[in-house]
């Protein structure tokens, strides 16, 4: 081979050796291109660590002697709103006057979901409309029907509360239409509702029952009975 062609040779080697480092460096900046992309969002959105806060106080605020309705108790009437430290933490709560049971609830203000405002005077006049209607007796065993009643009179739903009551009616105050469970959750419910219809149309007990009686159809009680 010529000294000329050994030189044209070794300039094509030369040439192609060039290309493939010229394609390397640029598979390498690329990925490395891609792997800054990865890395840099990355880096700029740093995971946010977010505090954990103290329970904060609930939107609704209750005033001195307003009425609120607690599921298991019924109506009751804030007395007081007071603070206390318990843990080095400081703690504000209503203290409230359940009068049908003669029982003071403590309950902190940031944990009052538990407690509902009483019913409108719309909510009334609809409850009134439900204890109009016919009592719808299902045909399942009285210890389960029992038990849902009783969910229902401790859900704190006014309506649910005003169906328990028309269900359980007997359209009569004598103690024999009734079994002594019966009995009880129909005064338990009844009780629950005419203490909160007091609350919201300002009458006393005796109109309650009357409104409620007229609305159940239920007979008077004769004075013998009483």
């Amino acid at each position: 081979m010529s000294k000329m062609a050994k030189k044209k040779k070794l300039k094509k080697v030369k040439k192609i050796k060039k290309i493939k480092k010229t394609r390397i460096s640029k598979i390498k900046t690329s990925s490395k291109a891609i792997e800054k992309k990865s890395v840099i969002p990355g880096q700029e959105e740093k995971p946010e660590i977010k505090k954990i806060k103290k329970q904060p106080t609930e939107k609704r605020i209750y005033n001195l002697k307003d009425f609120v309705v607690y599921p298991k108790h019924g109506v009751g009437k804030i007395t007081s709103i007071e603070k206390a430290t318990i843990g080095d933490i400081d703690i504000q709560f209503y203290k409230i006057l359940v009068e049908k049971e003669k029982l003071t609830l403590t309950v902190p203000i940031n944990q009052q979901s538990k407690l509902r405002p009483i019913a409108t005077i719309n909510q009334i006049n609809k409850c009134v409309s439900i204890l109009k209607t016919k009592p719808k007796i299902k045909r399942t065993m009285w210890s389960r029907r029992a038990q849902e009643y009783d969910q229902k009179i401790n859900s704190g739903k006014i309506y649910e509360l005003a169906e328990v009551v028309k269900d359980l009616n007997k359209n009569t105050d004598i103690i024999a239409d009734q079994s002594y469970s019966e009995r009880q959750l129909f005064e338990k419910a009844y009780e629950r509702l005419k203490s909160e219809f007091e609350a919201v149309l300002k009458v006393s007990p005796e109109e309650v029952q009357k409104k409620m009686d007229k609305a159940l159809g239920r007979s008077k009680i004769s004075e013998d009975m009483q």
